[in-house]
């Protein structure tokens, strides 16, 4: 194997290892509910779903779920989104 191939293969496995590395700024995907699929996105520091809950709240289930999912990686004003609005859900 190529010496310089190795050199990446072990950075990469480096960076897997350090998430705080990464801050995802945008993405959309594909979330399959119990009842239907929806479609959840984050982009410009917000989360969107498709599901009926979260035209209401700001939230749901499938934010919260990638929120936890992700972690780390996501933008603070990510985190800070869903806590402001589990906030003035009590």
């Amino acid at each position: 194997m190529n010496s310089s191939l190795i050199g990446k293969i072990e950075k990469a496995h480096r960076y897997a290892a350090e998430p705080q590395r990464m801050r995802f700024e945008s993405f959309k995907l594909r979330f399959d509910g119990e009842n239907d699929t929806h479609e959840v996105s984050f982009a410009d520091g917000r989360w969107n779903c498709s599901c009926n809950f979260f035209a209401g709240w700001g939230l749901c289930s499938h934010s919260m779920a990638l929120e936890r999912v992700l972690d780390r990686m996501l933008p603070p004003e990510a985190v800070q989104a869903l806590g402001s609005a589990t906030a003035g859900a009590h």
